[in-house]
C-alpha cells in the first residue's frame, strides 16, 4: 500500500471540480478553513465554472484535475463536490506523474470513481468531507478528523453499536464508497477485488428497490462472499414507490448478507449527512464489533 506523505503547515492543497458545478461560496469559505489550518490553497482555474450540470466542460474539468495530479508542489487534492461527471474523465487521466509523487485525494459520492482507480493503483485516499462541509462546519469532528488524517496518515474511531450489527473482529484493507458508483464499475478496469477486504458502502436519493437490486448485483458478481468485513454508512433521503417495498435500506442489506459469517457494522456516520467521518481508503484497519464498534488503523512505516 502507498500512503501519501503527511502534510505539514505551509503545504499546498488544490481544490478541483471534476463532477457537478459547485456553489462558489463553498469554495471561498472552504479555502479560508484550509488556510486557518495552516495550508496554502490553489483553486483550479475552472473550479467554479458551469456547463449545464457540470463544473465546466469535460476538457476544462480534466485540465484542472490533470494539472493538480502532475504538480509536485500540490500535496493534496480536495474535490469541491460530487454530483455526476467523474466517470467522464477517468479513462483520460494520466496517473504516471502522480505515482512518482503520490498525494492525498479527498472526496466522496461521485468521487468514488477516483477512489476505485486509486484502489487498483494501491494508493490510499480519503473518503471524506468536501467544500460544503468545510465551509459550513469547519470546527466539526468530521473536519478535525480530516485534518488529522492529512497530517498523520491515520485516525481511529469508536462509535455506538446498532441492532443489526454482526459481532466479531476482522482485519483488512478498507475499500468502497458510494454503492451506486461501485456497482456501475463492475466489469470495468476500475472494478474492485473484494477478497479479504473490508467494504464500506453508502448512498443517497435512491429508491429502496434499487438498493435491493444493487445488493443483488454485488452478490451475484461475487463481491460479498469473500469479504473480511462490511461497514454500512449513511443511506440518506431514500424513496419508495406507491406500493411500499416493505423494508428499509439497512433491513434490505442485512437480508443480503445474513448468510455470511464476517462482522458487519451498520450506521457508521459517513456519507451524505452533517456528520461525515473521513475514512482512509485502501489502508489496513482492525474492525472490532461488540457493544460498541472500534476501527483502528494500522499505520505502517512509510
Amino acid at each position: 500500500m502507498i500512503i501519501p506523505v503527511n502534510l505539514k503547515e505551509g503545504d499546498t492543497i488544490g481544490i478541483v471540480s471534476p463532477a457537478g458545478k459547485v456553489n462558489a461560496d463553498y469554495v471561498v469559505k472552504a479555502t479560508k478553513t484550509l488556510e486557518n489550518w495552516g495550508y496554502k490553497v490553489v483553486v483550479g482555474k475552472n473550479c467554479m465554472m458551469s456547463h449545464y450540470q457540470y463544473a465546466g466542460s469535460d476538457e476544462e474539468r480534466l485540465s484542472d484535475f490533470q494539472k493538480m495530479l502532475d504538480a509536485e508542489y500540490i500535496r493534496a487534492i480536495i474535490c469541491s463536490r460530487g454530483g455526476y461527471g467523474s466517470i467522464r474523465l477517468l479513462h483520460r487521466l494520466d496517473f504516471s506523474k502522480f505515482m512518482e509523487n503520490p498525494k492525498w485525494i479527498v472526496g466522496f459520492s461521485d468521487i468514488t470513481v477516483f477512489h476505485s482507480a486509486l484502489h487498483n493503483l494501491n494508493v490510499c485516499s480519503v473518503h471524506g468531507p468536501m467544500t460544503k462541509h468545510l465551509a459550513e462546519n469547519p470546527d466539526s469532528e468530521s473536519a478535525i478528523k480530516l485534518n488529522e488524517i492529512l497530517k498523520l496518515g491515520t485516525t481511529n474511531y469508536i462509535i455506538s453499536g446498532h441492532r443489526l450489527n454482526k459481532r466479531g473482529s476482522c482485519k483488512g484493507k478498507i475499500i468502497g464508497g458510494n454503492l451506486a458508483i461501485l456497482t456501475s464499475l463492475i466489469g470495468t478496469d476500475y472494478d474492485f477485488n473484494p477478497d479479504g477486504k473490508i467494504l464500506f458502502i453508502e448512498d443517497i436519493g435512491e429508491y429502496l428497490y434499487r438498493i435491493d437490486r444493487m445488493m443483488w448485483q454485488l452478490k451475484l458478481a461475487g463481491k460479498l462472499k469473500s469479504l473480511a468485513g462490511l461497514i454500512i454508512g449513511q443511506f440518506s433521503d431514500l424513496k419508495d414507490n406507491d406500493s411500499p417495498f416493505g423494508k428499509n435500506a439497512y433491513e434490505i442489506i442485512s437480508e443480503h448478507i445474513n448468510q455470511y459469517t464476517y462482522p458487519v457494522c451498520f450506521g457508521f456516520p459517513a456519507g451524505h449527512e452533517d456528520i461525515n467521518l473521513p475514512l482512509l481508503l485502501n489502508s489496513e484497519i482492525v474492525l472490532e464489533i461488540q457493544d460498541t464498534v472500534q476501527m483502528k488503523y494500522i499505520n505502517p512505516e512509510k
